[in-house]
């Protein structure tokens, strides 16, 4: 690098200091991007398996209702 001009050299400095500014950005980025779709895909099976009890249970209120109703005379 000494064999470039000193405002040359400046340049150089100061391109590669924006640039890795630039690169820790995107890697934060990405790093944001990837917490938000993991959180998205744990809301989606959280979601999913409490409508799936919720049925199951509501089958199985309607079960009992239903045996209650039989025994009935």
């Amino acid at each position: 690098m000494s064999s470039h001009s000193k405002s040359r050299q400046q340049a150089e400095l100061a391109f590669g200091k924006e640039q890795s500014q630039f690169f820790a950005r995107n890697r934060a980025v990405d790093e944001h991007d990837s917490i938000v779709q993991a959180r998205d895909e744990k809301t989606l099976r959280l979601r999913e398996a409490r409508l799936a009890k919720e049925q199951e249970d509501r089958a199985k209120a309607t079960a009992a209702l239903l045996s209650k109703r039989a025994v009935r005379p």
